[in-house]
């Protein structure tokens, strides 16, 4: 294709650029981290801890301290109340929404233009140059991009900044020439109401030429089994022939690859993931051939990682690009164009390759189940089954949790097994005071659980007296440091525990 082709050439700049951090990247990360310190030596933040006469990797760590959310809240709710040059120069119009931390049910990453236009919108911009240049004869462009995510809303703080979903805020700002890409308008996008949003967008999509398909893959899913059911279709290829390309991201694809493959009968179709999250762009798959990302280490994001086997020691190391070593697992920590400084993302990746560096998202630094984009953490976890022990007058000794994956007939939900100390009268109304609970902490899992469109309610069964234990002793683990695994983002430990308690 001629576009193809003049894309290409104009994307040829970047390829080199790109190849650069590919085989320098200590060397372009201590560019980035100069930059960042200039940028922001006038702040708040910057005369607090003096940028000016930072010189060094080593300077830097010595004298900022580590942060998790919680440490940099109370700077970001001034900058959402309009007050400038706090954590970065000038104001703020643009905040992500996300799920909460252990006090808030939601949290707010600030979004800057520079963020915007030089990490988050540029990774996109790579990823679909990634594609071209790999699928010279792609006929992506001939048609649209139907871009699907989950609460698309963007809501007014005051008269200088809004909040909302990434996606949305992405949406709001992207260059003009998207718009003639991609389906629907924003107008529908943004729509609150999920059931409304899918019909209408079914409508503006199911008679366009749809080449590629943008999202999370457990709001695509639910979206294309919509389509399907009302096309009466066997698969999506009889609705949209020239299908290539899944740009995905926010969950883990591997258990929803076999669904979607089965929707989308075709080897032609490609899958490539991206590695968005509210605090910035981290990483694009580059090859098709490889599950892996490649560390974008240009986007303004100054990347440090700590040994998850050192996380919770007193004195960690913090390490720099040129001190990783593959195949170990490191929770990452940002310094950011937005004004976040040596923060916790609460992601864990490990390295799959060096020079290049590419990476795997394995995980985050707490227990998690992130399997539909709800982000549930321990924390969440644990105030939910308090609440609902408190409603119902049960105590709880311990509990693990999961998911059910999103079946050809069922939709996706979290399976609960809990041991009680005194379980409840009624365990039906337990799971449901929790999955109250649950909504009203976290943000994100009551955004998946609205009207059962991607979650239905929990399941939650009572395990027999001493299974946990009894668990723990057939593995060789009592005693120590060794724990039940609170929540899993995969079915390993609780099928295990559920087949045991059958046994018992």
């Amino acid at each position: 294709m001629l576009i193809n082709s003049l894309i290409n050439r104009f994307n040829s700049k970047r390829l080199k650029e790109i190849k650069k951090f590919r085989y320098h990247p200590v060397e372009v990360q201590t560019e980035c981290l100069q930059k960042l310190l200039r940028s922001a030596q006038n702040t708040e933040y910057g005369r607090e801890f003096d940028f000016s006469s930072i010189n060094s990797v080593e300077q830097f760590r010595e004298r900022l301290p580590v942060q998790t959310y919680e440490d940099v809240k109370f700077r970001i709710s001034r900058v959402m109340r309009g007050e400038e040059n706090v954590l970065w120069p000038g104001g703020v119009k643009w905040f992500a929404k996300s799920s909460g931390t252990t006090s808030d049910k939601s949290k707010y990453i600030p979004i800057t233009p520079e963020s915007l236009q030089n990490c988050h919108l540029r990774g996109g911009k790579d990823a679909l140059m990634f594609y071209l240049n790999s699928n010279p004869k792609s006929a992506i462009l001939k048609g649209k991009a139907l871009t699907i995510g989950g609460s698309h809303q963007v809501n007014s703080l005051n008269k200088k900044s809004c909040f909302g979903d990434l996606s949305a805020i992405l949406m709001e700002n992207q260059p003009i020439w998207v718009k003639f890409i991609r389906t629907p308008t924003n107008r529908i996008a943004m729509l609150g109401d999920w059931e409304e949003k899918i019909e209408k967008i079914y409508r503006t999509a199911v008679n366009k030429n749809v080449t590629n398909l943008v999202g999370v893959p457990s709001w695509n899913l639910v979206f294309l089994k919509y389509v399907l059911q009302r096309t009466g279709k066997p698969n999506l290829l009889e609705i949209w022939p020239n299908l290539e390309l899944f740009f995905h991201g926010g969950v883990s694809f591997k258990p929803y690859e076999g669904q979607f493959k089965k929707i989308i009968p075709s080897e032609k179709m490609k899958y490539l993931e991206t590695y968005n999250a509210s605090e910035g762009f981290f990483g694009v798959q580059d090859r098709l051939d490889s599950d892996d990302m490649l560390l974008m280490l240009d986007y303004d994001v100054f990347y440090e990682f700590i040994p998850m086997d050192e996380f919770d020691g007193d004195k960690p190391n913090f390490l720099t690009v040129g001190d990783v070593r593959t195949n170990t697992n490191y929770a990452m920590v940002i310094s950011t164009n937005s004004g976040l400084w040596r923060y916790i993302l609460g992601d864990t990746v490990v390295f799959t390759s060096l020079y290049p560096h590419k990476i795997k998202v394995t995980g985050r630094t707490k227990h998690f189940i992130n399997a539909f984009g709800e982000e549930l953490i321990i924390e969440n976890a644990e105030k939910g089954l308090r609440e609902a022990g408190e409603k119902t007058g049960s105590y709880i000794s311990d509990f693990t949790a999961a998911p059910i994956f999103m079946s050809d007939t069922e939709k996706g939900r979290h399976e609960w097994l809990i041991e009680f100390d005194k379980p409840p009268h009624d365990m039906e109304q337990f799971a449901a005071e929790l999955d109250k609970a649950l909504k009203a902490i976290n943000s994100d899992y009551e955004a998946k659980r609205y009207k059962n469109i991607t979650l239905a309610p929990p399941i939650v069964h009572n395990a027999k007296p001493g299974l946990f234990y009894n668990w723990l002793k057939e593995k060789g683990k009592l005693g120590g440091q060794n724990k039940v695994p609170r929540l899993s983002n995969t079915r390993q430990y609780i099928d295990e525990l559920l087949d045991m308690n059958k046994r018992i």
